[in-house]
Parts: C-alpha cells; structure tokens; sequence
C-alpha cells in the first residue's frame, strides 16, 4: 500500500472535519465498486455458508479462493473513505458524534447478526467506525503511516499469542466466542476480520479519501501503483513458498491468517481498484443502487438468502457451480430490487433507518424529502 506522492495536507482541526479534499458531489464510481464488493461478499459467504471446498472444483475454486479476504477488503477501505467524505462538510465534534454513534448501532445489529452467522462483520465494523472517529482531523499522512505499520505490528502478536486459540478448524467455529476472553481475542486478534490488523485497511481508506480524487493523473497513479505492489505481493509469496516454505503460513496472501503479504496485497488491490473504478466504471444505475443500499443488502443475503437456502436444504451437498449460480441469482435480484427501491428513496431501508438512528431530533428532512444523503 505505497503513499502516493499527491497527497495533500488536512486543513487544521478546528471547528470542521479535515476531509475537505473530497469534492462535494458524490463519486458515484464508488458507489459502483461497493456494489460489485458486495457482489464478491454474496458469493464468499453463500460458499461459506453451503460448506463447499474450494478445491471441489479446481476452475471456479481459483475464482472463489481470490475473492475470499479481497471483497472485504476493499469494503473495509471504501468505508474509510465514505467516512470522511460524509464528514467533509459537517464540523468535526459533530462528525466525530455521528461515527460513534453509527459505531454503536452497528455493533448492536452485527452482535444480533453473530447469533446466526459466525463470520459478521458488522460488529468489527463498529470498532473500525469508532476507531476512525478519533482520526477525523487528523492528516492523511498519519491514517497511511499506521496502515502500513498495523500488518507489521501483527507479526509481533502472532509470535506472542497462538493464532489458533479458540478455533476448530475441521467446523470453522470459534469455541469460546461467547466468553469474554474468547470474545475479546476474536474481535481484536484472531476472528473473521479483526481490528487487528484489518483496521489498516479502513485508516488507509482514510487517507485516501483526502487526496485529489477528481484528478485523471491522482487515479492512474492509484491503480498503477497499487496494481504493481499487488504484483510484487504475489511474486515475493511465491519466493517464499519455494525458498523459504517453513515461512509460508506466514507470508501467504490468504486472509486467515490476515499476514503482512495478505494485508498489502489487499491493500494495494483496493487502492488499484478504486482508481480503475474512478477512471472506467460504467455509472450504470443499477450497481450504483446497490452500493448505495450495501447494509441492507447484506443483512438480507444472510436473513433471506441463507435463509431460504437452508428451508429448501440447499446448505450441504452441493457443488460450487450451484454457489456460483444461487450467488449470481441472489446479487440480479438484489440489483433490480436496490434499483427499484432508489428510485422512490434516496438510500435502501436499513440505511434510511441507520440514518434516523444516528441523527439528532431535527436533521432528517433532507432524507425524508428524498434528497441525497
């Protein structure tokens, strides 16, 4: 995750947010590349959830092993940055109010969420929302700085603490995830996404959202950039794997463990991404629905989609060409029903109620007359 040259200084913490370099109209580029993360999310859990190995089928395996870790990652880095886009025009205390807030409801909804689906994200969402309330106002340079320090801090931990405490493998399940040690280990240490050190990826989307993100030459120094470093990821996973393969746990690109060449080549996919987003996406006003309606069509692949999966005994026996087929199937109906939805709304259902939930009394009626958020 290479800090590019263009990065530009935050304007004092005084009374607004210092996410002042985003323009003030949306990039609904964004937009689209949250709704096509959220496609790759659907298809990793669904197989997750179905109990299919990817080694089932060797093609679509390579498919689904590449999403795994990478689609939450760059959700984790667009969070970030839609951070501090959205605080961009509010004053600080007030922004600072807002993430912690919208931290708190998403840790109430990604705990009720944990209770039927082990691999929530939501309830880390709301520690890296908290934790990226203390960074609004800080510079850019900073949220990068410990981006790239946070992988390398989480080599440190696996020498100290057993990456497989509490873990069983042959069901991956956590044992004690509902004791307090247990809890505690697998939101900070050795869970699905833990804070560390996937909070690197949420503090660099951070200091991306303050570059000069409009500008043609900003976008290709992004992908180029962050394409390259992926590149160099993969080649130097591979010379450890030949050279040195009792390190290859280590310095695998796979996300468990989330290792230092997993987080920088991730990191640096989702820098490559959003620039590729930002320079080519078509604005097509179906994906961009959905990745305006991100929260709610999450919790519904798991409510609805798993749901009926498991009422219609679809969870255990199948291959994962039928994965891919229920998980496309899911994500075309999720982008007509997103696109239908924001045509009369301005965000999907759980974002609306999101909002009224973190708003103070008094600031809801440019949503309730549609406006934009």
């Amino acid at each position: 995750m290479p800090i590019p040259s263009t990065l530009t200084a935050a304007s004092p913490p005084s009374t607004v947010s210092t996410a002042s370099a985003p323009p003030a109209v949306r990039l609904t580029a964004l937009d689209g590349l949250r709704g096509l993360s959220m496609l790759g999310m659907v298809l990793v859990n669904f197989r997750l959830a179905m109990g299919v190995e990817a080694s089932a089928d060797a093609g679509l395996g390579s498919l689904f092993l590449a999403l795994e870790g990478r689609t939450a990652a760059i959700f984790v880095t667009l969070a970030g940055m839609g951070l501090v886009m959205g605080a961009a025009r509010q004053p600080l205390a007030q922004a600072r109010s807002q993430a912690l807030r919208r931290a708190f409801w998403l840790a109430v909804m990604g705990l009720l969420n944990l209770l039927i689906f082990p691999a929530d994200i939501l309830h880390f969402y709301a520690c890296y929302f908290a934790l990226g309330a203390l960074f609004l106002g800080r510079s850019g340079r900073l949220c990068m700085a410990l981006a790239l320090l946070l992988p390398l801090l989480y080599v440190a931990a696996l020498f100290r603490w057993s990456y497989d405490s509490g873990w069983d493998w042959q069901t991956l399940s956590y044992i004690d995830l509902w004791q307090p040690q247990g809890f505690v280990r697998h939101l900070l240490f050795n869970g699905f996404h833990p804070v560390l050190p996937w909070m690197a990826f949420f503090l660099w989307g951070m200091g991306l959202a303050r570059l000069p993100l409009q500008q043609r030459p900003v976008q290709w120094r992004l992908m180029l950039g962050g394409a390259s470093v992926f590149l160099i990821c993969l080649g130097v996973r591979e010379g450890v794997a030949l050279w040195l393969p009792a390190w290859a746990p280590l310095w695998g690109t796979t996300p468990l463990p989330p290792g230092p060449l997993y987080m920088f080549s991730a990191g640096a996919l989702a820098t490559a991404l959003v620039g590729a987003a930002l320079l080519a996406l078509p604005d097509w006003a179906a994906l961009r629905a959905l990745g305006r309606s991100t929260l709610s069509v999450y919790l519904a692949h798991i409510l609805l989609g798993m749901g009926l999966l498991e009422s219609a005994g679809l969870l255990s026996g199948r291959s994962l060409a039928e994965v891919l087929a229920l998980g496309l199937g899911f994500g075309a109906l999720a982008l007509l029903g997103c696109w239908v939805w924001l045509r009369r709304f301005p965000q999907g259902p759980v974002e609306m109620l999101m909002r009224r939930l973190i708003r103070k009394p008094g600031q809801f009626s440019r949503l309730e007359a549609g406006g934009s958020p």
